[in-house]
């Protein structure tokens, strides 16, 4: 019986999390649940499970402290950081430290502080194991496979917009934004997917996880959400993991890795309703945003920290009605071309670029 604190319990992937550890309550016990905003959902969680730890991010200023504290409790074995941004990155190095296992969907503490993540789990003894179905298809891949990696590349849906011209996707509504063709998820990583930023914040991501440089990083569009990821190894042969589009299933393995555990709640695979599978170039003239991730991930530094912070703000002025579609990518690349790059030796150099990155990109959205 392992004890779990879920970080951002009343989102997409939260209540995700939730409905696997129902379906086992011999091996699970949950100790700890923090939410964002949404108090009512958070109580009723609260109602339910009867948590030893509840608390409301919103309640708690910037809310890191109700975080770190759910994250570090003694009787809490596997942390499932589910929170959204960059509020998720003291709490993943925190629970590091504490030699907690991070079941990690926060991937933008990976994004902003690689390094110092790695040195939290260097020092405190604790286990990072990926969520996003993507990073958990390349672990399922590379388990018990010592053999050299030559490639890995991830599959994006290409979201929304994948066929619109350049002009109809500059003008997208919020609505058409927050429609994926694929996935259910939250507002503000639906948007990322519809810009590709998403999938430029997990190339980084991939970059931190499994040591792999980013000329060995690529990623293709594959609108079935099927395949989530293929690995090519140094002889040329390739493994892929397939199934259904589920976060459950990746929540699960994060859970449990390295076993696997007989569910029957994760609809099972079946190729021929799969159908024909399609794989296709990211359009980079179109989808700026993704460009200038990976360019920032590149770059090092703090770059990647000011990518993520530029993106949120400029997301965030999106989803309010106060920004075009079209100019999110834009005020990423402005805020990325006045930024100065320093190395990331701690966290006050993360939290000074992330505060620069944000005040430049308000100014810039105007």
């Amino acid at each position: 019986m392992r004890g779990v604190a879920v970080l951002g319990s009343t989102g997409s992937i939260g209540c995700s999390t939730l409905a696997v550890l129902r379906r086992h309550p011999d091996r699970f016990r949950l100790i700890a649940l923090t939410g964002g905003a949404n108090g009512a959902r958070l109580a009723e969680q609260t109602r339910e499970w009867e948590p030893r730890y509840s608390a409301l991010a919103a309640d708690d200023g910037g809310g890191a402290s109700c975080l770190i504290e759910a994250a570090c409790r003694p009787d809490v074995d596997i942390v499932v950081n589910a929170v959204v941004g960059f509020a998720g990155l003291e709490a993943t190095l925190a629970a590091l430290r504490a030699g907690k296992r991070v079941a990690l969907a926060n991937k933008e503490s990976l994004v902003a502080a690689g390094e110092l993540v790695e040195r939290a789990r260097v020092e405190g003894g604790g286990q990072l194991v990926p969520v996003d179905s993507e990073h958990s298809a390349i672990l399922q891949c590379l388990t018990e496979r010592p053999s050299p990696v030559s490639r890995i590349i991830l599959t994006a849906s290409g979201g929304p917009f994948r066929e619109w011209p350049a002009d109809r996707v500059a003008a997208a509504t919020v609505t058409q934004a927050l429609n994926h063709p694929t996935w259910r998820m939250g507002a503000k990583i639906t948007v990322d997917s519809a810009t590709l930023a998403n999938k430029a914040l997990e190339v980084i991501e991939g970059h931190f996880l499994f040591g792999v440089p980013y000329q060995s990083i690529e990623v293709v569009v594959h609108p079935q959400s099927v395949v989530h990821g293929f690995v090519e190894f140094e002889d040329g042969s390739v493994l892929a993991q397939l199934g259904f589009p589920s976060m459950e299933l990746p929540i699960l393995y994060a859970l449990t890795y390295p076993e696997r555990l007989p569910d029957g709640g994760v609809r099972r695979f079946d190729p021929v309703v799969a159908g024909p599978l399609t794989f296709e170039p990211v359009r980079v003239d179109v989808f700026r945003a993704f460009a200038l991730g990976v360019a920032a991930g590149r770059a090092g530094g703090t770059a990647p920290a000011v990518f993520n912070a530029a993106n949120e703000v400029a997301v965030a002025r999106f989803l309010e009605g106060r920004l075009p579609f079209g100019r999110i990518a834009e005020v990423i690349d402005a805020v990325l071309g006045r930024h100065r790059i320093e190395p990331v030796r701690d966290l006050e150099a993360v939290k000074a670029a992330d505060r620069w990155a944000r005040a430049a990109a308000e100014k810039e959205a105007g």
